[in-house]
């Protein structure tokens, strides 16, 4: 009788040891698996290879119809991988400080054709963000327009809005709220079609009511602006 309860007790204890291990390849397999992101991206990267330069590699490719013939284009944010830009943080540990660009080409004949482009517009996705974290990137196609927007979580968002204009992409219009919190401080908006700025500042000092604008309009003087031309994005700005 001892010796079978001691059979049970071993096999008892052999199955639960052979559960947890199973377990734990379970958690290590679904901890090693990709995200769906980097999944994409990889699969990216081998489709748009004949676009990417040397000495760059994919970032994001992004899909959406630029010129309204109701096809979609194809941009790509594309990254340098200097090994001198490559930066040991104190905190953060290894940091890559490879700056980013942009590639834009437009579909033809069941390929692309290169449009324009800007290989260093973007500062890398690393940078520092003092006391917060640094603005995101984030590049969309929407209605015809390419829209360079960051966002800065509590303190607001800034973007760029371009269309085609010849063999490039010139600035049409700039938005941005500045914010504190869910309180709106001011916003600007300007349309460099017409030359017309407008400032809105909020009016209202309670943080939980609605705001209460005060809009000042203004005309402006700036050149024509194209994408391919701009030296950095974070320099960029019209306050």
């Amino acid at each position: 009788m001892l010796i079978k309860t001691m059979k049970l007790k071993l096999m008892t204890a052999m199955i639960g040891l052979s559960a947890a291990l199973l377990g734990s390849q379970v958690i290590l397999a679904a901890a090693e698996q990709p995200a769906a992101e980097d999944i994409q991206l990889q699969k990216d990267t081998v489709k748009y290879k004949a676009y990417i330069p040397a000495k760059y590699v994919l970032f994001e490719a992004i899909h959406g119809d630029l010129n309204k013939d109701g096809i979609l284009d194809l941009v790509l944010i594309v990254k340098a991988t200097d090994p001198a830009q490559w930066v040991n943080h104190e905190y953060r540990g290894k940091l890559d400080r490879n700056r980013r660009g942009i590639i834009v080409l437009l579909h033809e004949k069941g390929g692309y054709k290169k449009l324009t482009q800007n290989l260093s517009a973007f500062s890398s996705e690393n940078e520092e963000g003092g006391v917060y974290y640094a603005p995101e990137l984030w590049i969309e196609i929407n209605k015809g327009l390419l829209n360079v927007h960051y966002g800065h979580g509590r303190y607001g968002y800034w973007n760029y809005s371009f269309r085609l204009h010849n063999q490039d992409l010139r600035l049409i219009g700039y938005d941005s709220s500045s914010n504190h919190g869910p309180y709106i401080n001011s916003q600007t908006s300007i349309n460099f079609l017409t030359a017309k700025k407008v400032y809105r500042e909020n009016q209202n000092e309670d943080v939980e009511a609605d705001p209460r604008f005060k809009e000042t309009w203004s005309k402006i003087k700036t050149p024509p602006i194209y994408l391919s031309k701009i030296q950095d994005f974070d320099e960029l700005s019209f306050e």
